[in-house]
């Protein structure tokens, strides 16, 4: 049970004060994502051959980003990890490694590992899963981010200097 408390788990946390339903939230997205059937709309053909290969290429590309987005911010996040938005109170701004490219790139990383798997099984309803993910995960982010720019007054320039959830585009 440190765990939990370490990450900032509280006898009180289930009031909402640390983004403990955004945790819930985010959990309850997930797992719908693993049990949604592959669907294909009616009269689609699935692509074969050539158009295949590319997309099973492009999800391959995603998934190894996805794998390397969310390992560097792990690695790099070291003490400073916990699955709630709100930042812990012994913890750092994190800036260097993977946090130079991409603010939240364990968010990142979920919603390119979703969307890899959405193209290698060439899933509308997973494509769908996908874009919901990234909607509910970009406002979490946001809602992340007055909290960690309330208590890093050095925030406002990382969030200047560096983009949200896409390196490079947002």
């Amino acid at each position: 049970m440190k765990l939990w408390s370490d990450w900032g788990f509280t006898a009180a946390s289930w009031r909402g004060e640390r983004g403990e339903y955004w945790v819930l939230g985010q959990a309850f997205l997930l797992v719908a994502f693993a049990v949604l059937p592959v669907y294909y709309p009616s009269g689609w053909v699935k692509p074969q051959g050539l158009w295949l290969s590319l997309l099973w290429a492009i999800a391959a590309i995603l998934g190894l980003g996805a794998i390397l987005l969310l390992g560097s911010a792990l690695y790099y996040l070291g003490q400073s990890l916990t699955p709630l938005p709100y930042p812990r109170s012994d913890g750092s701004l994190v800036q260097g490694g993977t946090y130079r490219y991409v603010r939240h790139p364990i968010y990142s990383g979920l919603i390119f590992v979703t969307l890899a798997w959405s193209l290698y099984q060439v899933s509308c309803s997973h494509l769908l899963g996908s874009l919901v993910l990234a909607i509910f995960l970009n406002a979490k982010a946001s809602r992340e981010e007055v909290w960690l720019g309330e208590k890093y007054p050095e925030y406002s320039d990382y969030r200047h200097r560096v983009k949200k959830l896409i390196p490079w585009v947002y």
